[in-house]
């Protein structure tokens, strides 16, 4: 996959506010956006250190008996445990599929808004497991430097469209987000793949910004161009993969497309590989009207939806009963 296709995007120059400088890089984000809707972004300003302890802390917990880990058992846009068989991404585009092979830490934004519907949907408490206490901590920190990248992102993105800076982060002042510590282990545990399994099976994200620290592995992240079909994702160890979901494609009236992936089941060659991914879902504001921008910016007109209901509806697609 070429690097027209997924450039790294360094954001060291992009803060020093040279113009010019500034308009190359948001020139590029525009032509990756619209071929591939990812990027790879360094200079984020991440201590490096941070994931691999977050990866400790989660290998911690997903060893723990199955006994104990379903004490903390949730359904797909809940707080805590996801286990073997609860999501299937790719029924999100309609595709019959088994369900993905992983197992998932979830939580999410919990800092309530004061209104109560809104609140008990979107802002519920998170979950954490009393036998790895050193998670909660970990994650609070990462969370945080996510939350302050994916809106600079944002302003990034907004300028790469020619629009004003804040064009999406005025609907991102009190936003939800949802973060998986995603464990993808070898075949000892989840046994052989079904036909047409993954772990985890080909989609698009939902919301607007996706931020992945992931570990490169055999059976690991592929991207979907119209030009390329699938293709192994690149990978860069001092960059985060960054792509649009499906919100960010509509509001830019399908300019950018939302990035297409899937993660590979564990290789026959390499059966006993495990993989940890850390994965940010960046929203907006609840019940955020997201309407198409118009052409020359926009190419298709989409019916506004309301972020969050079309966010629900996604969330119960890939939900397995």
């Amino acid at each position: 996959m070429s690097s027209s296709q997924v450039p790294v995007i360094d954001l060291g120059p992009w803060r020093s506010g040279d113009p010019a400088v500034r308009a190359g890089i948001a020139a590029r984000v525009d032509e990756a956006l619209q071929a591939a809707g990812f990027l790879l972004v360094t200079g984020h300003g991440v201590d490096p250190g941070l994931p691999a302890r977050i990866r400790a802390a989660a290998r911690a917990f997903f060893h723990l008996p199955a006994k104990t880990k379903e004490s903390y058992a949730v359904a797909v846009g809940g707080r805590g445990w996801l286990g073997p068989g609860a999501e299937a991404n790719s029924h999100a585009e309609g595709t019959a599929s088994p369900p993905d092979l992983k197992e998932s830490w979830s939580c999410a934004a919990e800092d309530p808004t004061g209104i109560a519907s809104v609140d008990a949907e979107w802002f519920r408490p998170n979950a954490w497991p009393a036998e790895v206490p050193a998670l909660q901590p970990l994650v609070a920190e990462y969370v945080s430097r996510m939350r302050a990248l994916s809106d600079e992102l944002l302003e990034l993105l907004a300028t790469a469209l020619g629009l004003s800076a804040d064009h999406f982060t005025r609907h991102t002042a009190h936003p939800t987000w949802g973060f998986n510590l995603n464990w993808y282990p070898g075949t000892e545990t989840l046994g052989p793949p079904l036909p047409g399994q993954f772990r985890i099976g080909p989609h698009t994200d939902f919301g607007t910004v996706t931020l992945l620290d992931r570990e490169p592995g055999a059976g690991g992240l592929q991207i979907h161009t119209e030009a390329d079909g699938w293709q192994d994702a690149p990978y860069d160890p001092a960059a985060l993969t960054v792509n649009i979901g499906d919100l960010m494609a509509r509001w830019t009236g399908d300019r950018w497309r939302a990035g297409r992936h899937r993660v590979l089941p564990p290789p026959a060659d390499a059966p006993a590989e495990e993989l940890v991914s850390l994965v940010y879902f960046y929203e907006c504001d609840p019940h955020t009207r997201v309407e198409s921008l118009p052409a020359p910016v926009g190419r298709v007109r989409h019916e506004p939806v309301d972020s969050h209901t079309y966010l629900r509806a996604k969330l119960d697609a890939i939900s397995v009963p």
